[in-house]
């Protein structure tokens, strides 16, 4: 093994970039020469490859994104589009490669080792945090930071006009960030996948005779809840309580930028390196996460087909200092 291509794959996260330059300068450091894989497989199969030195990745740790940027490849998942893409890995002389993204960019990874061979290591990147064999994701404390700033603005005119607010947060499939933002935010409540009785708790909760005489709320609901998004939330509360002054806002793609947290930054930098010490070590189609504040090495299978759930005693909590 002389040669490790990273790339980026699937949806933005912050702290990607430190990911990058944690896994290039470990590397460089074990004596590899590393290349790097620009749009992910989508560049993997057209070739879009380049060299990376220790230089190309000063003064990059502090940028949200990822400056090799990313995309997702209908063409990857095809066999052929697979065998176009290690065609370039050959041409390329990359004799092992380190994947930064989410479940999607595992599968991708774990197919390739399959069909073809070639050594891989995951990392988790992504602001939803629903990844299994990682405490936490790469991105996801900036998201919850950034949303919770955003709801404490939203607070202040909720306040002034004695308003209840929807506020819409990411989420597709995990409400991760709904919940933690709630409990933070000091929201009415937090509508998530994970909750099945959410909406009939928020009902009770605006329809008790008992309850605290407070001119405004703020409730926090997770993209993919089954009660739906915001403006769905939004038209329900309207029929069941038509004396409320109800407002949405989506917070939508601005949790993915800005400058990555000081947490996402430390544990891109731990992943990145843990990546290439799982390569020395021979390990292969697992991903590397944080358990307990250890290194961790997940097979790709059981990470893909592991459900990562959330606590219900936070869940309570969030209930708890709702009343």
């Amino acid at each position: 093994m002389k040669t490790i291509g990273v790339y980026t794959s699937g949806g933005d996260a912050p702290g990607m970039n430190a990911c990058i330059r944690s896994v290039v300068r470990t590397a460089i450091y074990h004596g590899f020469k590393v290349k790097g894989i620009q749009r992910g497989y989508a560049g993997m199969i057209s070739g879009d490859i380049i060299n990376l030195s220790r230089n190309s990745v000063a003064n990059i740790i502090q940028r949200g994104g990822t400056f090799l940027k990313t995309a997702r490849s209908e063409e990857f998942r095809t066999k052929e589009g697979r065998a176009e893409a290690y065609e370039q890995i050959l041409k390329h002389e990359i004799d092992a490669l380190v994947c930064i993204g989410g479940d999607g960019s595992y599968t991708g990874a774990g197919l390739f080792y399959e069909e073809f061979g070639i050594p891989c290591v995951g990392i988790p990147g992504t602001i939803d945090n629903d990844l299994f064999g990682t405490d936490y994701t790469i991105g996801y404390d900036t998201a919850v930071n950034t949303a919770l700033d955003a709801i404490d603005r939203i607070r202040d005119t909720a306040h002034s006009h004695e308003r209840v607010f929807i506020v819409e947060v990411m989420g597709r499939d995990a409400g991760f960030i709904a919940l933690d933002v709630a409990i933070a935010g000091g929201a009415e409540a937090a509508l998530i996948p994970e909750d099945l009785n959410d909406m009939e708790g928020l009902t009770q909760q605006f329809s008790r005779r008992d309850k605290r005489k407070k001119s405004f709320s703020i409730v926090v609901v997770a993209e993919g809840d089954e009660q739906g998004g915001a403006l769905v939330l939004e038209k329900k509360l309207h029929e069941l309580f038509p004396e409320l002054k109800i407002r949405s806002t989506i917070l939508g793609h601005v949790q993915r930028g800005g400058s990555p947290s000081a947490r996402d930054r430390v544990l891109a930098s731990r992943l990145g390196a843990a990546a290439i010490d799982a390569l020395l070590a021979g390990e292969t189609a697992i991903c590397v996460g944080i358990v307990n504040n250890d290194v961790s090495y997940t097979p790709f299978a059981e990470a893909i087909g592991s459900h990562k759930s959330i606590s219900p005693q936070m869940i309570e909590l969030a209930k708890i200092l709702a009343i």
